[in-house]
């Protein structure tokens, strides 16, 4: 019996070291599986000319209400903008009905619409709502229609070049008092839905990114946007809105790092990294309390002086002090350059929670390196 046991003991343990490449070739397969995929990074299309333009329609531009449009209006091959006044277009923007200009942004949208289409989907968020979601650079891509209530937020986490696009098979609709929210660097400029039939935006939605509706667009009483409104093969329908076009230049003096806010004792510090800087004089900060760009103002007292050169960049801090317990800021960097322009980056965001202090917003502030 001993004999015996001992010779299967001895079987078991050939078994065991037989088996033994096996079960490694399995854990290697698995491992293997288990190991992501690299995906295509999200690219900014080219508008070209429509790139100027804050609203260009298909067949026709109407409007009810005050609507202030900050940038070109056109529409192509229609002819017929209305409601306009009482809407304004902001100065240096100009109305382009039915002209070669229109025409021209208009087939420059669609090649940047086709683009946008051909984009890789890495991530599917068909049948989510929008509101809710915090989302970083990438494709993301709908099967049907898409709809936002209440906040979703963009983080660029921190790269002022980070690019998110939203493919949208049917319709793209928000609720009433829908925000999208730009963090950490994210850029307008930088945010694109291509929209397959039209978008309607809901009652005093703030709206971030370029839309691109093969249909319509349709905004309702109150909303505002950061980017451009291009309908393709309808109309554009507005109602005391406010539109404004981004600036987005391309390759800058600077080459931006990172760009962020964050709570530090009484205050917030605002930093931000170059690699390089060509051709830089300095830098100003601009910030608000609600998210808009248009209520900022200028919160560094004179202009940080650029330290960088374009082999080199640096580092920068601004703390600002004049801040308010609960209270959640946006921060913009405009870089000036020697021949005068200016550039900007941003928003980054940031809550203050701890520290309750009232002072001037004007001259506030020290800057450390």
């Amino acid at each position: 019996m001993r004999s015996t046991s001992m010779n299967q003991a001895k079987a078991i343990a050939r078994a065991s070291r037989s088996a033994a490449p096996l079960v490694l070739l399995s854990l290697l397969v698995a491992s293997l599986l288990l190991i992501p995929r690299a995906v295509s990074a999200a690219s900014r299309p080219d508008l070209g000319t429509a790139a100027s333009f804050a609203v260009l329609g298909a067949s026709t531009v109407t409007n009810t209400g005050p609507t202030v449009v900050h940038g070109d209006l056109g529409v192509s091959p229609g002819t017929a903008v209305t409601g306009f006044p009482p809407g304004l277009v902001s100065a240096p923007g100009t109305i382009h009905a039915g002209d070669a200009v229109a025409a021209q942004a208009e087939r420059d949208a669609l090649a940047a619409y086709n683009d946008l289409a051909g984009q890789a989907c890495n991530v599917n968020l068909t049948g989510q709502d929008l509101g809710g979601l915090t989302l970083t650079p990438a494709g993301y891509c709908f099967s049907s229609s898409a709809q936002l209530t209440g906040q979703v937020t963009l983080d660029a986490q921190g790269n002022p070049n980070a690019v998110f696009i939203f493919q949208i098979g049917s319709t793209l609709s928000s609720a009433s008092n829908s925000k999208v929210l730009l963090i950490n660097g994210a850029s307008p400029c930088n945010v694109f839905w291509q929209v397959g039939g039209s978008a309607t935006l809901g009652t005093a939605t703030s709206f971030e990114g370029n839309i691109l509706a093969l249909a319509s667009i349709a905004r309702t009483m109150g909303t505002t946007t950061q980017g451009g409104l291009y309908a393709l093969n309808g109309a554009v329908t507005l109602d005391t809105n406010d539109i404004t076009v981004p600036v987005c230049s391309g390759p800058t003096a600077i080459s931006l790092v990172s760009f962020t806010a964050t709570p530090a004792g009484q205050a917030i510090v605002v930093q931000w990294t170059t690699a390089t800087e060509l051709n830089t004089v300095g830098f100003n900060l601009y910030r608000s309390v609600d998210g808009e760009r248009k209520d900022a103002v200028r919160v560094t007292p004179s202009m940080i002086p650029a330290e960088g050169n374009g082999i080199v960049g640096s580092t920068y801090a601004w703390t600002d002090t004049n801040v308010q317990k609960g209270s959640t800021y946006s921060y913009w960097l405009q870089e000036t350059e020697t021949a005068g322009t200016t550039n900007e980056y941003g928003p980054t965001t940031s809550t203050f929670g701890s520290y309750h202090i009232l002072l001037p917003l004007m001259g506030m502030g020290s800057l450390s390196r």
